[in-house]
């Protein structure tokens, strides 16, 4: 997705010199917005509460294995390179990226076993385990979805401020392939008969975590975008991206305020004036806030400074799932598991359901593994494999689950049940390193409203104009940059959201300027080390 032209020839004939910016989180939305200001001249300092970058993007390592916290793959790495091109830097000499032509094993419970590839003839063959009559319906679907990918570009490049932006001519034009009444799962029935076809073409709601009963039409092109671009492993895990765009950001000036939680967005007259940290307060011309979107807007301005986005209103919002994550460090390698594995439940409409209503864990769970052993060996000790396993679970509701101490045991049994289900076999006596993540760690320790770590969910209520706006309504110099505002949540979108806030408050504050010239790492390393923390 390249940035629409009238967002570049605004940056190439304005610039934030003298410009304060104060950045708020450095994940990847924070990341991609301090470089492209900096770039822009301003002066920026990015405040993040954590003593590493990356956000939930980074990595922890532990007894020689490592782990991805959160995200474990990139897909359309076109939008990073961008930015990263725009700012003068070479993407790829500073990351090294592998391109998984196996995409996924995808298992469902009770058969077949796919190896998802990133050929139309292979992936036809795979489909047709499941239903020959399907398999030829394959071509359809991804050119009828190239086509949905293509008209939909333009809008997810730029802001959505008002219902005056549906009746753009990009929208227009991208109108009759959205088909905003029917869900993934509704629209995928005009190609594929076996509900276990639509479900290989539409787990990928997870990444939203939305279920495909549910999520709009529009997100089938991300099943699209699997196999026509592929899945990408950054060489050293996720926080090698993070790494090296602190790395690029340190070269255009950004200084990094590092193990340093920003306490209150400071205003005036309805106007950010900077931000008070422990240290004291800083004064900036504007503010990114990069944090999860109603957790930090909650907690950094007062209730009475926000009209649209008070308290009230967030509290009425529907929220993505949340997840329970166990980090396994195994004796043992799994040469035969792939690099990633996708387990779907016999009865994945009712786990999902079970899911949305947040009070029960269920125990025929559906799974995503992680075994990046198989094309990054770095991630554990010679002879022994690093297992990320996500199982999809209700995020916090006033009156649902209770995460005590009984329900983390319980839910690790389920996963290690399923595991076996999955092909893993019994792993729980190979265990030598272990660590589990519940949603309510998710909001107590990772600052995740509700433990819903894809943000607000992606309904058609909740998209567009009607998501919280790039640039914040409700006080003047403020911008979102994160899976809570538009276009939403996921690394590729995550950056666009973030080129276009920039594009914005280089719009908003930027003057003429001198053209600057090119600034580059010299000889940049291919891969970024996981800075080493603990579990």
């Amino acid at each position: 997705m390249a940035a629409s032209a009238q967002m570049d020839r605004s940056s190439e004939n304005q610039s934030l010199a003298s410009r304060r910016i104060a950045v708020i989180g450095a994940g990847p939305g924070g990341l991609a917005s301090a470089m492209l200001l900096a770039h822009e001249g301003a002066e920026v300092t990015v405040f993040e509460k954590e003593d590493r970058v990356g956000g939930r993007s980074s990595c922890f390592e532990f007894e020689g294995f490592r782990f991805d916290i959160g995200p474990t793959f990139f897909l359309y790495p076109e939008i990073i390179r961008e930015i990263f091109a725009r700012c003068g830097f070479s993407f790829d000499e500073m990351v090294r990226l592998t391109r998984l032509e196996h995409l996924y094993d995808l298992v469902f419970e009770n058969g077949p076993r796919l190896a998802v590839t990133t050929d139309p003839e292979r992936l036809e063959a795979e489909i047709a385990k499941i239903s020959p009559q399907d398999a030829k319906h394959v071509r359809r679907f991804l050119d009828d979805n190239r086509g949905k990918f293509d008209r939909f570009i333009a809008p997810l490049q730029r802001p959505f401020n008002s219902a005056l932006d549906l009746v753009r001519p990009d929208m227009i034009r991208a109108l009759p392939v959205l088909a905003p009444l029917r869900s993934i799962d509704s629209d995928l029935a005009r190609y594929f008969k076996d509900p276990r076809t639509r479900l290989a073409f539409s787990f990928q709601s997870k990444y939203l975590g939305m279920s495909p009963y549910r999520c709009p039409s529009l997100f089938t092109i991300l099943s699209f975008m699997e196999h026509e671009f592929g899945i990408f492993h950054p060489r050293g895990g996720t926080e090698a991206v993070m790494a090296a765009m602190k790395q690029a950001a340190e070269a255009l000036g950004v200084k990094f305020a590092l193990s340093t939680p920003v306490e209150e967005i400071r205003t005036e007259n309805g106007r950010a004036t900077g931000v008070r940290t422990g240290q004291g307060e800083i004064r900036a011309d504007a503010v990114v806030v990069n944090g999860d979107f109603a957790h930090t807007i909650q907690r950094l301005l007062p209730n009475t400074t926000r009209r649209k986005w008070r308290n009230e209103r967030i509290a009425e919002k529907k929220f993505s799932c949340s997840t329970f994550m166990m980090y396994l460090g195994l004796r043992g390698e799994m040469p035969d598991q792939a690099h990633h594995t996708i387990f779907l439940s016999r009865d994945y409409e009712r786990n999902f359901a079970e899911i949305e209503e947040g009070k029960v864990l269920s125990d025929k769970a559906s799974l995503y593994v992680q075994n990046a052993g198989v094309t990054d060996p770095g991630q554990a000790p010679e002879g022994c494999t690093a297992l990320y396993v996500l199982m999809p679970v209700g995020n916090l509701h006033e009156n649902g689950f209770v995460w005590d101490e009984s329900a983390r045991q319980r839910a690790r049994r389920i996963v290690l049940a399923r595991l076996r289900d999955a092909g893993f076999g019994d792993i729980e006596e190979r265990i030598l390193v272990e660590k589990t993540v519940t949603p309510q760690e998710w909001q107590d320790d990772h600052a995740v409203h509700r433990g819903a770590v894809f943000n607000l969910a992606h309904s058609l209520g909740q998209m567009l104009h009607r998501r919280p706006h790039n640039r914040f309504d409700d006080v003047k110099g403020v911008y979102l940059a994160g899976g809570g505002t538009h276009p939403g949540s996921g690394l590729p979108v995550i950056f666009e959201g973030a080129r276009i806030s920039a594009d914005l408050m280089i719009g908003d504050l930027g003057k003429t300027r001198a053209i600057a010239p090119d600034r580059r790492i010299a000889s940049p390393p291919l891969v970024a080390e996981c800075s080493r923390g603990s579990v």
